[in-house]
């Protein structure tokens, strides 16, 4: 029985489960288009290719499952690299199917040709012109195999309009790939001399990353912090992936994390890296981190290994089976002394900030919200100031619900990865915690979200600048603030409530509640905008390229302040 390409490609993603695509129609693949036409698959037609890929990796992050965008060749191509190199930074799956000029005009610069594939080979973890629809079966296999095992990733197969429509014989590819965890991973390192290390350690700490919500080993590492009695910190990405209310949880690691975090890593004496990869935002002087302990590192990509930050113990492979193959030679041990002695940092270095009556305080909000909610909101983020706030402010016992950009920072993340969430979960309650800056990047999908009537909610924090270029340029440019105010912002209420989403705006601290009480009042959408300082600021902070020990917190700028105005 022969089949097109197109309605091959159709039958192989929904062998694959794949009930949900995010994606924007063009000349080169509306081939495709008309069959996904006939499909059960519900497509969502988005505004911006860009959108699309967010969306998609907010889906992928909130299901555990790989997010499916479909665009044409050229521009609807191109305008998904960005979103392919933040999938590939932060280890999302995602699989991307672009429409191509006909395999008898490539290379002639024919209308709206682009060479993807060459164009995105860094910024994938594999990719593939298909030449032929006999091709297509084993190269998806391929595809979806590499994008789903081992440390995930962006794929993508770019598709030749005449591909789309001749047909094949060759509808399965004749290879047998183990689902992950079907099966055990390969274990490399020795897992008993790590934790041998461990049970000698009198000031353990467990330093936890994005790679742990992959595996999903949330289960794994409580119970190893707990049999160890070893404090716990987590990266930005791995933020819900041990409870952040949980006794033995420090806080966020790194250049804003928090002072309890930092100060556990100067003072241990043995750190293990479950799935994190000492990146320069948490190791910004490479050869000073943790530089008194004994340092261990479990990852499933062994690239990562001794890449910043040289270690004593390294164990590859998937860390919730790592983890389950360590606990059994970990020993239970009374660690008190060193327990008590991170909550006594916490004691004496909380988050900080300077309350105010007369203006509203990012930090005030957000710990309200995180009250109002219960922290049982997925929460979304775009990048800058409002990004680390919510991170420090709203804290998360749970994994895969914290979605933001990581590695690669990518303004206008935070509202499509909100959309593709909603998707994922229709019955929780997602919010998307955004900046003036970030939100204009992607704000065309609040079409998306009307159309679909999603029930999102928008958190706006206004301080008509580019928050953290201007808290940079204020600390370490002698106050130049060079293009990063706005000297024009729209009615964002105005703008939201042009695409049917009801806004409200609140200018101060006695309208926070009645905001919130506004924003959450149904299962619908809203957009609630806050105006607040433009000179409020991120702490705790380390500055690029230094040390744990030089970090600065609150009081140490209400002394450069002073210091300053003398």
């Amino acid at each position: 029985m022969k089949k097109s390409g197109s309605k091959l490609l159709v039958e192989l993603l929904q062998s694959k489960g794949v009930d949900l695509v995010f994606g924007y129609p063009g000349g080169a693949i509306l081939p495709f288009y008309d069959e996904l036409y006939h499909s059960k698959i519900k497509h969502i037609l988005v505004r911006h290719e860009q959108g699309a890929m967010h969306m998609a990796e907010g889906y992928a992050r909130a299901t555990g499952r790989p997010g499916v965008v479909i665009v044409t060749s050229g521009p609807g191509a191109t305008n998904t690299i960005t979103g392919l190199c933040d999938a590939k930074l932060d280890s999302i799956p995602l699989m991307v199917i672009t429409g191509q000029v006909a395999t008898t005009a490539i290379g002639t610069d024919a209308f709206q040709e682009a060479d993807i594939f060459g164009i995105s080979i860094p910024v994938t973890k594999y990719n593939a012109l298909i030449r032929s629809p006999d091709d297509l079966a084993r190269t998806f296999e391929e595809a979806w195999h590499l994008c789903n095992t081992g440390r995930p990733g962006p794929v993508l197969l770019d598709f030749p309009k005449d591909v789309q429509i001749k047909e094949t014989e060759v509808l399965r590819a004749k290879m047998e790939l183990a689902p992950r965890h079907t099966s055990r991973q390969e274990i490399t390192g020795d897992v008993k001399k790590l934790a041998e290390a461990l049970n000698k350690a009198e000031r353990p700490l467990l330093y936890v990353g994005g790679g742990a919500i992959n595996s999903g080993a949330s289960k794994e590492i409580k119970a190893l912090a707990e049999k160890a009695m070893a404090p716990v910190t987590t990266t930005l990405m791995g933020l819900g992936a041990f409870p952040g209310t949980h006794i033995l949880s420090v806080g966020m690691l790194g250049m804003h994390g928090t002072a309890t975090a930092n100060k556990a890593v100067l003072e241990c004496d043995f750190l293990l890296s479950l799935g994190a990869r000492y990146d320069d935002r948490v190791a910004g002087q490479a050869d000073d981190f943790a530089r008194d302990a004994v340092r261990a590192h479990i990852d499933i990509d062994a690239s990562e290994f001794n890449k910043r930050v040289s270690v004593d113990h390294l164990v590859c492979g998937d860390l919730k089976d790592v983890i389950q193959a360590i606990l059994p030679y970990v020993e239970k041990k009374d660690r008190s002394p060193w327990v008590a002695n991170t909550e006594s940092l916490k004691q004496k270095n909380p988050l900080a900030y300077e309350e105010s009556e007369e203006v509203i305080k990012p930090q005030r909000i957000l710990k309200r919200l995180f009250e109002v909610t219960k922290g049982r909101a997925i929460v979304s983020t775009d990048v800058g100031q409002h990004q680390m706030w919510a991170a420090q402010y709203y804290q998360f016992d749970e994994p895969n619900r914290w979605l933001t950009s990581g590695g690669l920072g990518t303004m206008g993340y935070g509202l499509p990865a909100a959309i593709g969430a909603k998707f994922a979960k229709p019955d929780d309650l997602v919010v998307c915690v955004t900046g003036d800056g970030s939100y204009q990047m992607c704000i065309q999908e609040l079409a998306t979200i009307r159309q679909y009537n999603l029930g999102v909610k928008i958190l706006l924090l206004n301080n008509n600048f580019l928050g953290m270029v201007r808290q940079w340029q204020e600390l370490f440019y002698e106050e130049r603030f060079a293009e990063s105010e706005w000297d024009y912002n729209p009615d964002f209420v105005k703008l939201a409530e042009a695409y049917g989403i009801p806004g409200m705006r609140i200018t101060s601290p006695d309208e926070i509640d009645s905001g919130l009480e506004f924003f959450l009042k149904d299962n619908g959408p809203a957009f609630l905008e806050a105006l607040i300082p433009a000179d409020e600021k991120v702490f705790p902070m380390i500055a690029a390229g230094k040390s744990q020990r030089d970090m600065l917190q609150f009081e140490d700028l209400k002394r450069m302040m002073q210091a300053r105005q003398k």
